[in-house]
């Protein structure tokens, strides 16, 4: 079988979701619409924190980084699919597929060790109510942030340099809607045994480690919870880290998703749980901030009338 190298492969070809023509408009109106409240619902949230000076602490200074990640984590696939689908074509070119996966493995790193700070952070604020903000202090958080900025690129470049050594056939279809480096491994005419090696070490270290701070975190919250003689200060101790349960829920449980299509090999689970991964979860994280969160909900509140 004749094989070439990835630099003289000129584009890919996404398969998607469906190759239904019927169904593309109601897939363009679905992923315009996901997108459009993505966008929409994280920037008031970014908006509302920063005009809000009772928002300056830093359980929302994170929240606002992980609003900014959602949105780039949405923009990174789907702005795509909408001009495919648009334009009746579904090529992606060799430099437009390796920046999709940087940015992919960028801002899906950088989620994951946001959410792990942001367990941290809650953690500080029911286990040490009174040096709260002693511990979180502004250096203090402001190096977290850029210290995942700085562990999420290199995460990202790994992977660009491990999908951009690959060798591949002359079959360049992706059985996906963006460039899965999995699904480029899949089309490779020579041993990858190393690659998958390296990405399920990179995996390890970039989301294992945070995963286990993140339960390390609430064991700790929750060991604390129960030393709490009262109902109502349990509720108030649980109520201060509902919202990012729910979203850590999400993720993670999406996540979990991908990877359990992907061990009983069925690629049409694989796209849909990637669907709820990449598109449905930035989406739904603003609004489980704002719809749990007097203090957001407050904040929109004056933006609102403030316009009015």
């Amino acid at each position: 079988m004749e094989s070439r190298n990835l630099t003289t492969v000129s584009e890919f070809i996404l398969l998607g979701l469906s190759d239904d023509p019927k169904l593309q408009p109601i897939v363009f109106g679905l992923f315009l619409y996901i997108y459009l409240v993505t966008v929409l619902g994280n920037l008031l949230i970014i908006l509302a924190i920063s005009s809000d000076s009772h928002l300056h602490t830093p359980m929302y200074f994170f929240l606002c980084n992980l609003s900014l990640a959602d949105m780039g984590f949405s923009t990174t696939t789907i702005p795509k699919i909408l001009v495919n689908i648009q334009a009746h074509s579904k090529s992606i070119s060799y430099a437009g597929c390796l920046t999709q996966v940087s940015f992919f493995y960028f801002l899906g790193c950088l989620d994951n060790l946001i959410l792990a700070i942001m367990a941290y952070d809650r953690l500080v604020a029911i286990c040490h109510p009174l040096q709260y903000l002693i511990i979180m202090n502004l250096r203090l958080c402001g190096l977290l942030v850029l210290v995942s900025f700085l562990l999420s690129l290199l995460n990202s470049q790994m992977h660009c340099l491990i999908v951009s050594q690959v060798t591949f056939c002359s079959d360049v279809e992706i059985p996906h809607f963006f460039c899965d480096p999995l699904q480029l491994l899949h089309l490779s005419c020579s041993d990858t045994s190393t690659d998958y090696i390296l990405m399920y070490f990179l995996a390890a270290i970039f989301g294992g480690v945070p995963v286990s701070g993140l339960l390390y975190s609430y064991a700790r919250i929750v060991s604390s919870i129960l030393r709490v003689s009262s109902a109502g200060g349990k509720y108030k101790a649980f109520s201060t880290c509902g919202s990012h349960l729910s979203v850590v829920c999400l993720f993670y449980g999406t996540v979990l998703g991908i990877y359990l299509s992907s061990v009983i090999h069925s690629p049409m689970k694989s796209v849909v749980a990637s669907v709820l991964y990449t598109m449905v979860t930035p989406m739904l994280n603003p609004f489980i901030y704002s719809l749990r969160n007097r203090d957001i909900k407050r904040a929109l509140w004056r933006i609102i009338n403030r316009t009015v």
